[in-house]
């Protein structure tokens, strides 16, 4: 089993940034894909970035491309979301996600296995 905890959300104002950290424990991540995913009110899951097990290519939903940035530390048994230049678009509950590695990531939500319980980021305009 891996339990997987989020933290460093909270209320910003647009054009600002946070850092979200997703900390595992149970077992090693180092052979997890590791998911960002968020959830408006309202609205269904939806894919913001994922890191694949290996440290390759990252990949990202399109609403966030250029201003978010993944990242996992294996050592320290986490990853991170970098969000910067957010919008209040981006208000939602985040959640980090974990899936077994695999040839090719996966952006579908219910691919994941094991999730945080989210933190809530809210971006006033």
């Amino acid at each position: 089993q891996v339990q997987l905890v989020e933290s460093g959300g909270g209320l910003v104002q647009a054009g600002g940034s946070l850092r979200l950290s997703c900390t595992a424990s149970g077992r090693t991540l180092s052979t997890y894909d590791i998911g960002w995913f968020r959830q408006a009110p309202g609205k269904e899951r939806e894919f913001v970035a994922v890191v694949p097990w290996s440290g390759g290519r990252t990949t990202y939903g399109e609403s966030v491309k250029g201003r978010f940035a993944i990242s996992r530390d294996n050592a320290r048994n986490s990853a991170y979301l970098q969000m910067n230049s957010l919008k209040p678009e981006d208000t939602a509950v985040y959640y980090c996600a974990a899936r077994p590695g695999g040839a090719y990531v996966n952006t579908t939500p219910n691919q994941y296995n094991y999730w945080g319980p989210g933190t809530q980021v809210t971006v006033s305009s």
